[in-house]
């Protein structure tokens, strides 16, 4: 442990590991100010595009979507929302992407914003077999009786 606490670290580098997350990101002008809604929402869709693309050429599926901001005055923030099931399509992923950036609206006007970053994580390998949801008998109620 005090080896690792000064930064010594013997143990061999792994190189092939699976990725855990797909991300990309764009610095916005700051001589600007504050980006209109429009120009958000493309960059937004074209960040989307890339990471979506990315992902299915690696095979890969995610869950959690997060929206990384940097305000004009370099702070920073993070949202972030979990898909119900994991998507490669560009279409639930943008849409979650799209009510973060919508919640973060008031913020960004304020402040102004430098940077927008969009990443998905919580993968899910493509190769693999697929999750079947189990099916709820129409005699179970909502009070979870019926059994």
């Amino acid at each position: 442990m005090h080896a690792l606490a000064h930064n010594v670290d013997r143990r061999p580098v792994q190189a092939n590991r699976p990725p855990r997350s797909f991300g990309a990101q764009r610095a916005l002008r700051r001589a600007l100010g504050a980006p209109s809604p429009a120009q958000l929402d493309e960059t937004l869709a074209a960040l989307v595009e890339r990471v979506t693309r990315r992902m299915l050429a690696a095979g890969h599926a995610g869950r959690t979507v997060h929206l990384r901001l940097r305000f004009a005055d370099y702070t920073r923030a993070s949202r972030a929302h979990t898909l119900p099931d994991p998507a490669t399509a560009p279409a639930p992923i943008l849409a979650a992407a799209r009510a973060l950036l919508d919640a973060a609206l008031p913020a960004i006007e304020r402040r102004g914003l430098t940077l927008l970053g969009v990443t998905v994580a919580n993968l899910a390998d493509l190769s693999g077999g697929e999750q079947l949801a189990l099916p709820v008998p129409a005699a179970l109620d909502a009070a979870g009786e019926g059994y």
